[in-house]
């Protein structure tokens, strides 16, 4: 019995015949064609040649396609590495490092890092400043996917105390000529005034400040030994004295020049990665703090804050010993409410906040007491002290300067005493409303101040009927002095007091009038004190002052 082939060329090559049909499936050399050829059995040679020329032809274009696609790739992996042109942001660190610039560096970074900017450039004239915010700024630099510059610029500027830190935390650190840093000593003062602390403190701080600056000065390649003698001793450094110990990396005469010799210049960043700087024809963009910002910094610095502080308390001090001015009230409302701002946002010190009330408290006690100016020395002390220690920053020793503190003690020592003796002097002072403003006027006896009637009321008020036709007053008056007499009469004093009783005219107004002795009608009277509708008198020869007052 001949072998009975399918006609597949691949088959007859391979001498699978009708009884391999079933054994195709073990069979691993097989093609997917072939083995649908032989299971199902109705392949033909004609089916075949056109299946396996379709299948050669569909190779062939894929093949065709992927050498065609292969150069323009190859032409297109430059283009990932150049983006386009370049982009610089600038930013400006001019003043004290406080919260709100933080607020403006760290925008300003995270903003390139946004805008995927080729470089941050941050130019630097600052005296110190915060240790919180000195160090939220230097984490954001050695976290920032963008390369950061920092550049202590113009002629003159200083990157000292918290500056010196940011200096060396940045990925390329430059300076220009005339310019200084260092001076990093986090004891070298409090508020400006060389203080001396307990060894054990000192160490800790001193140690604390070291670690820090040398957990990322030693990954940017800068000289630790060197750069911890500016916080150890105080040591401040030129721009050349910092080129030449390796603190630096560049000296530049202006922005323009900085940038030409960073073009092409190979940066080590701070997770190790190498990157080579395209600052050609870059575009530069200047960043400047928002009209808030501008504001806000103001406020939150330490000798405004503490100025604030106080105006607030003395505006709302002077409001409430003298009431209506209003003038004093709205200020000190304004800047207390600004001072409260700037306490919630700085590192406010408790302790200096209740040295300073209770050198007011020893100013107001000044002007009540006579100490012979103990109380107000003692104020002025506290005072000082509570200014100095009114911000906690050790490892900058950032806060209120000394000039600041004693410009505001003094006047407020001043103005505070003096207010107050004037508010005491005031309770001496006549009354000028109610009833007690009569204390003291002069008064003429409208009706004659006579012995009173020892009868009982009722009597009195008979006795009054028969009085002048026409007159309203007598009846009345009859009336009170039956009741005046018989009065107060457990008292001795009280009791020949209201023997004598009669009418006063006083400013105008006729009143009941009560004195010690007889009065004729026409006579001049001071008034002693007052009960209810009774006026208490006096004769005038008694009034001193008051004797020549109108009536």
């Amino acid at each position: 019995m001949s072998k009975k082939f399918f006609g597949a060329p691949c088959c007859r090559a391979r001498g699978f015949d009708a009884r391999d049909v079933a054994n195709v499936r073990t069979v691993k050399n097989v093609s997917r064609a072939c083995h649908a050829c032989h299971l199902n059995g109705t392949a033909t040679p004609s089916a075949v040649w056109v299946t396996t020329g379709l299948a050669t032809v569909v190779l062939g274009l894929l093949a065709a396609c992927a050498m065609h696609a292969m150069p323009q790739q190859a032409a297109a992996t430059p283009a990932v590495t150049n983006p386009g042109p370049s982009r610089v942001i600038e930013l400006r660190i001019g003043d004290e490092v406080e919260p709100i610039m933080e607020e403006y560096i760290t925008g300003g970074i995270d903003q390139a890092a946004k805008e995927h900017a080729s470089l941050v450039l941050i130019t630097m004239d600052t005296p110190g400043g915060l240790e919180s915010s000195m160090m939220m700024i230097i984490q954001h630099i050695l976290s920032s996917p963008v390369p950061v510059v920092v550049y202590v610029s113009p002629t003159g500027a200083r990157g000292a105390s918290a500056g010196f830190f940011i200096l060396l935390s940045a990925d390329v650190a430059a300076m220009a000529p005339g310019t200084h840093t260092g001076a990093a000593s986090p004891l070298e003062a409090v508020g400006g005034v060389p203080i001396s602390v307990d060894d054990t403190l000192k160490k800790k701080i001193l140690n604390d400040a070291t670690a820090f600056l040398r957990s990322y000065a030693a990954m940017r390649g800068r000289n630790v030994a060197l750069a911890e003698t500016a916080v150890t001793d105080g040591k401040a450094f030129t721009e050349t004295e910092a080129l030449k110990g390796k603190l630096i990396d560049i000296i530049a005469k202006s922005s323009e020049d900085l940038l030409a010799q960073l073009d092409g210049r190979s940066i080590t960043r701070f997770d190790g990665s190498t990157l080579v700087l395209n600052l050609k024809n870059a575009e530069r963009v200047h960043l400047d703090m928002s009209a808030r910002q501008k504001f806000l910094a103001r406020v939150v610095q330490p000798d405004i804050f503490f100025i604030l502080l106080i105006v607030g308390v003395l505006g709302l001090y002077t409001e409430f010993t003298h009431p209506g001015m209003v003038a004093p009230g709205a200020v000190g409302a304004i800047a207390i409410v600004l001072a409260l701002f700037a306490m919630h946002i700085l590192p406010v010190n408790f302790a200096g906040l209740l040295l300073i009330v209770v050198a007011l408290a020893l100013f107001i006690m000044e002007a009540k007491y006579t100490s012979h100016g103990v109380l107000a020395l003692g104020g002025v002390v506290a005072m000082l002290m509570g200014a100095l220690m009114l911000i906690r920053s050790p490892m900058t020793g950032a806060g209120v300067s000394l000039g600041v503190a004693l410009g505001v003690t003094m006047p407020f020592a001043a103005v505070t005493i003096l207010l107050m003796r004037l508010v005491l002097r005031t309770r001496s002072w006549r009354q000028t409303t109610g009833l007690e403003r009569l204390i003291g006027a002069p008064a003429e006896v409208t009706e004659a101040i006579v012995p009173a009637a020892p009868s009982a009321p009722q009597e009195a008020v008979a006795s009054g009927a028969s009085g002048p036709p026409g007159s309203t007053a007598a009846p009345v008056a009859e009336a009170e002095r039956g009741v005046l007499a018989g009065a107060h009469t457990a008292s001795g004093a009280d009791a020949r007091e209201r023997q004598f009783a009669g009418m006063v005219r006083l400013q105008g107004e006729l009143w009941r009038a009560v004195a010690a002795q007889p009065v004729p009608a026409g006579a001049r009277v001071r008034v002693v004190r007052i009960e209810g509708l009774t006026a208490y008198v006096a004769p005038a020869d008694d009034a001193g002052p008051w004797e020549h007052h109108a009536v």
